[in-house]
Protein backbone atom coordinates (compact mmCIF):
# COMPACT_ATOMS: atom_id res chain seq x y z
CA UNK A 1 0.00 0.00 0.00
CA UNK A 2 1.34 3.41 -0.99
CA UNK A 3 0.98 6.22 1.51
CA UNK A 4 0.74 9.60 -0.20
CA UNK A 5 0.95 13.08 1.31
CA UNK A 6 0.67 16.40 -0.54
CA UNK A 7 0.34 20.12 0.23
CA UNK A 8 -1.82 22.76 -1.47
CA UNK A 9 -2.52 26.41 -0.60
CA UNK A 10 -6.07 27.77 -0.35
CA UNK A 11 -6.62 31.50 -0.66
CA UNK A 12 -7.25 32.86 2.84
CA UNK A 13 -10.27 34.86 1.66
CA UNK A 14 -11.89 31.61 0.44
CA UNK A 15 -10.85 29.38 3.34
CA UNK A 16 -14.15 29.34 5.21
CA UNK A 17 -16.11 28.40 2.09
CA UNK A 18 -13.50 25.75 1.23
CA UNK A 19 -14.02 24.18 4.67
CA UNK A 20 -17.79 24.33 4.25
CA UNK A 21 -17.61 22.59 0.87
CA UNK A 22 -15.58 19.77 2.38
CA UNK A 23 -18.05 19.35 5.23
CA UNK A 24 -20.52 18.24 2.55
CA UNK A 25 -18.53 16.46 -0.17
CA UNK A 26 -20.95 15.15 -2.78
CA UNK A 27 -21.88 11.47 -2.24
CA UNK A 28 -20.99 10.75 -5.89
CA UNK A 29 -17.51 12.21 -5.34
CA UNK A 30 -16.98 10.14 -2.20
CA UNK A 31 -18.10 7.01 -4.06
CA UNK A 32 -15.83 7.75 -7.03
CA UNK A 33 -12.80 8.24 -4.76
CA UNK A 34 -13.44 4.92 -3.02
CA UNK A 35 -14.06 3.07 -6.28
CA UNK A 36 -10.87 4.56 -7.76
CA UNK A 37 -8.70 3.22 -4.96
CA UNK A 38 -8.41 6.22 -2.63
CA UNK A 39 -8.45 4.87 0.93
CA UNK A 40 -8.01 6.47 4.34
CA UNK A 41 -8.10 9.86 2.57
CA UNK A 42 -7.91 12.93 4.82
CA UNK A 43 -7.44 16.65 4.33
CA UNK A 44 -6.06 18.88 7.07
CA UNK A 45 -6.04 22.69 6.99
CA UNK A 46 -4.54 25.46 9.08
CA UNK A 47 -5.86 29.01 9.47
CA UNK A 48 -3.47 30.34 6.80
CA UNK A 49 -4.88 28.05 4.09
CA UNK A 50 -2.22 25.37 4.03
CA UNK A 51 -3.95 22.10 3.14
CA UNK A 52 -2.21 18.80 3.76
CA UNK A 53 -3.72 15.73 2.13
CA UNK A 54 -3.04 12.12 3.03
CA UNK A 55 -4.27 8.93 1.40
CA UNK A 56 -3.42 5.29 1.02
CA UNK A 57 -3.71 3.46 -2.29
CA UNK A 58 -2.30 0.49 -4.15
CA UNK A 59 -1.06 2.72 -6.99
CA UNK A 60 -1.31 6.51 -6.78
CA UNK A 61 -0.93 7.17 -10.48
CA UNK A 62 -3.58 4.56 -11.31
CA UNK A 63 -5.91 6.02 -8.66
CA UNK A 64 -5.42 9.54 -10.04
CA UNK A 65 -6.02 8.33 -13.60
CA UNK A 66 -9.20 6.51 -12.55
CA UNK A 67 -10.54 9.68 -10.93
CA UNK A 68 -9.58 11.76 -13.97
CA UNK A 69 -11.89 9.58 -16.07
CA UNK A 70 -14.97 10.41 -13.95
CA UNK A 71 -17.42 13.18 -14.73
CA UNK A 72 -17.98 13.94 -11.05
CA UNK A 73 -14.27 14.62 -10.55
CA UNK A 74 -14.20 17.03 -13.49
CA UNK A 75 -17.12 18.96 -11.98
CA UNK A 76 -15.59 18.95 -8.47
CA UNK A 77 -12.17 20.10 -9.69
CA UNK A 78 -13.73 22.90 -11.75
CA UNK A 79 -15.58 24.15 -8.67
CA UNK A 80 -12.55 23.85 -6.38
CA UNK A 81 -9.90 25.42 -8.67
CA UNK A 82 -10.75 29.07 -7.80
CA UNK A 83 -10.04 28.40 -4.11
CA UNK A 84 -6.31 27.78 -4.62
CA UNK A 85 -3.25 30.02 -4.85
CA UNK A 86 -0.40 29.42 -7.28
CA UNK A 87 -2.14 26.61 -9.11
CA UNK A 88 -1.97 26.04 -12.84
CA UNK A 89 -4.83 23.80 -13.84
CA UNK A 90 -6.95 21.60 -11.63
CA UNK A 91 -6.27 20.97 -7.93
CA UNK A 92 -5.92 17.23 -8.51
CA UNK A 93 -3.17 17.96 -11.04
CA UNK A 94 -1.38 20.09 -8.44
CA UNK A 95 -1.08 17.22 -5.98
CA UNK A 96 2.66 16.67 -5.95
CA UNK A 97 3.45 13.91 -3.47
CA UNK A 98 5.90 14.75 -0.71
CA UNK A 99 8.84 12.42 -0.13
CA UNK A 100 8.40 10.33 2.98
CA UNK A 101 11.47 10.57 5.18
CA UNK A 102 10.25 8.73 8.30
CA UNK A 103 7.51 6.27 9.20
CA UNK A 104 6.78 4.55 12.51
CA UNK A 105 4.51 1.59 11.78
Amino acid sequence: MERVCFVLKVREDRLEEYRERHAEVWPQMRAALSASGWHNYSLFCDDRGTVVGYLETEDFEAARAAMARTDVNARWQAEMAPFFEDLDGRPDEGMVPLTEIFHLP
